[in-house]
């Protein structure tokens, strides 16, 4: 998740801006929310190591983020309808290190 977008660009992936765009994780249980804070902890290291600002992505309980949207149609599987279409999206190529330690 963490190497596979900026987390932290906030409200925008690349050129793309909005609300729309944010890093979110939404969370179902105890055990996810400590699985993802400490994999954010860890990401953020290496990020503040490589010079990059806090993450900005967005985490809480699913039950807090209020309604959830589909996006229209013709975003679906955007890239798989045009293979060369724009993607905004593009990591920082800060690497996370695997695993979780418990």
């Amino acid at each position: 998740f963490w190497e596979n977008h900026d987390p932290t660009q906030g409200f925008r992936q690349g050129n793309d801006t909005g609300t729309q765009y944010r890093s979110a994780v939404y969370t179902t249980n105890a055990v996810q929310d400590e699985i993802v804070m400490s994999g954010m902890h860890t990401y953020q290291q290496e990020l503040t190591a490589h010079k990059f600002g806090p993450i900005t992505t967005e985490i809480r309980p699913l039950a807090e983020a209020g309604p959830f949207y589909f996006a229209e149609a013709y975003h679906q599987q955007y890239l798989h309808k045009v293979p060369n279409g724009y993607c905004g999206i593009g990591g920082t190529g800060v690497s996370c290190p695997a695993g979780l330690v418990r």
